[in-house]
């Protein structure tokens, strides 16, 4: 399934270098499956998802730029269920059904 952050996939939406996989935005606590289902992912290379020596150049170990992939994954997670025809109420109580949390 393609990635609901965006269609373009060629290049890492970090830093534009070529793209060599798929961050999921929801992850951890067993939920990486579900945002797989879902498509809460998005183009990455492996220098910005985990591989730069230094922590804040990176997604994962860096606590907070976790968090707002989290949140990343909720918010465009919930747009496309308003676009389907939820309200943003049920959408954001839908997630928090789905995925047993909340980020915003």
């Amino acid at each position: 399934m393609q990635g609901i952050i965006t269609k373009y996939n060629e290049n890492c939406m970090l830093c534009g270098r070529p793209t060599t996989t798929q961050h999921h935005f929801i992850f951890g606590w067993g939920m990486r499956s579900l945002a797989e289902e879902d498509g809460i992912k998005g183009p990455i290379c492996d220098r910005c998802h985990n591989m730069a020596d230094n922590l804040s150049d990176r997604i994962h170990d860096n606590p907070a730029a976790e968090k707002l992939s989290k949140m990343l994954g909720q918010l465009a997670w919930e747009k496309r269920k308003v676009a389907e025809g939820m309200t943003e109420d049920e959408a954001r109580e839908a997630f928090r059904k789905r995925y047993k949390r909340s980020w915003i």
